[in-house]
């Protein structure tokens, strides 16, 4: 399953769409306090997440999975517009696998996405 957190409504309609279509279950929260209730009622193989909030920074969230044992594992790929030099790095430090860019390629997506699958 993988879960993918994101405030957005339009942007997460057009990611669970095309993840749905390429055959993934597809789970959804808006803030990081909905994604951590979510992983913990089941634990998804791959987390998208957002950078950017209502609640909290998509970054805080996953520093706090990745410092906690029982969540440090899960791969966090973080999913956002933010495009400037140093971004990915930064996503990287705090943990995430990877960092895909919105807009996203509605045709190459899902493939992007599946690299990330144990």
């Amino acid at each position: 399953m993988i879960l993918v957190v994101d405030d957005n409504e339009l942007n997460l309609a057009l990611t669970r769409a095309v993840l749905e279509r390429a055959g993934y279950e597809v789970e959804a929260a808006r803030s990081g306090a909905d994604a951590v209730s979510s992983i913990e009622r089941r634990r998804p193989d791959l987390v998208l997440m957002d950078v950017q909030l209502p609640d909290r920074d998509g970054l805080e969230v996953t520093r706090d999975l990745k410092s906690e044992p029982a969540t440090s594992d899960i791969t966090i790929v973080a999913l956002t517009a933010h495009a400037m030099v140093g971004d990915e790095d930064t996503a990287l430090a705090a943990g995430c696998a990877g960092y895909i860019c919105k807009p996203i390629d509605t045709r190459t997506f899902a493939d992007e996405v599946g690299r990330f699958l144990k």
